[in-house]
């Protein structure tokens, strides 16, 4: 057998996470002297209350490598196989935990992949291992198809303000500027691992338009599905959906809530498409 692993920052629900019998192993958000397992301790709802009044940004921390160690060390003496995969090693070093386990437990049987992504971006990747998995492909092979999966997915999302992701120190102070204009949408994407703030629009219905021409240039592969995710902001998730819905056509569509450990960074009001480039 073949078991897919990932972090938290995938942001898959409880529900799905059981459906595609994945595992998930949690990172953690600091308010204080509090600490919380993301998605385990505190519910995404309320996160995002502490978060809205939390007077200094919370923080965030990896997975320790012993925790993989512990992980992948169960399924081999059940004689599994493990494929895992996490959030971008730019924005995280869980998947550098994950490499040092990897080498502490079997190199030879668990493939550790860096998503390049995260949150709805990963969750996706993590939605194909499990398809990957069912339709009887090897570790190996699952591996290295999420290899070449990875090279074809973007990610797009607008947010309500830069500030959180400049606070974080995940963007430049002068990148987070746009997002203190009046009337002005900040859009995102992520490339390489890295989160940028891609552009900006005079409203979501003007940033869409600008994510439309991207998708235009780089088209999405119906054929496989299309991951669309928010923070705390289902109905901006619900209107970004139902603009690339009516424009592309037949799309089998995901959606993920964004948690904890993401949603300090980007902060409420973010929402967005991930999806595959047609080959």
């Amino acid at each position: 057998m073949v078991q897919i692993i990932t972090d938290s920052t995938s942001d898959l629900s409880k529900a799905r996470q059981e459906a595609l019998g994945v595992e998930v192993a949690p990172l953690s958000v600091h308010f204080g002297e509090e600490s919380f397992l993301d998605g385990v301790d505190l519910t995404n709802e309320a996160f995002y209350v502490r978060l809205r009044a939390a007077q200094a940004l919370p923080t965030t921390a990896q997975v320790n490598p012993e925790e993989f160690v512990r992980r992948f060390q169960a399924h081999r003496d059940r004689g599994d196989d493990v494929v895992a995969l996490f959030i971008a090693s730019k924005l995280s070093g869980t998947c550098q935990s994950a490499m040092i386990a990897r080498e502490m437990v079997d190199p030879d049987h668990i493939f550790v992949i860096d998503s390049d992504t995260v949150t709805f971006g990963l969750g996706l990747l993590v939605e194909m291992a499990a398809r990957l998995r069912d339709q009887g492909l090897s570790a190996r092979e699952i591996a290295e198809e999420l290899e070449r999966l990875k090279a074809r997915q973007r990610f797009y999302a607008v947010v309500e303000t830069l500030k959180y992701l400049k606070m974080g120190g995940r963007i430049s102070g002068a990148a987070a500027v746009v997002g203190g204009m009046l009337g002005i949408t900040p859009i995102l994407d992520i490339r390489d691992g890295v989160v940028q703030a891609a552009g900006k629009a005079r409203g979501r219905k003007a940033a869409y338009q600008w994510m439309e021409k991207k998708i235009a240039a780089e088209p999405v592969d119906t054929s496989l599905p299309v991951s669309f995710g928010h923070a705390d902001a289902p109905q901006i998730m619900a209107e970004c959906e139902a603009y690339f819905q009516a424009r592309i056509p037949g799309m089998e569509v995901l959606e993920s809530s964004i948690g904890s450990v993401v949603g300090t960074h980007a902060g409420p009001g973010c929402a967005g498409i991930s999806y595959f480039v047609k080959e």
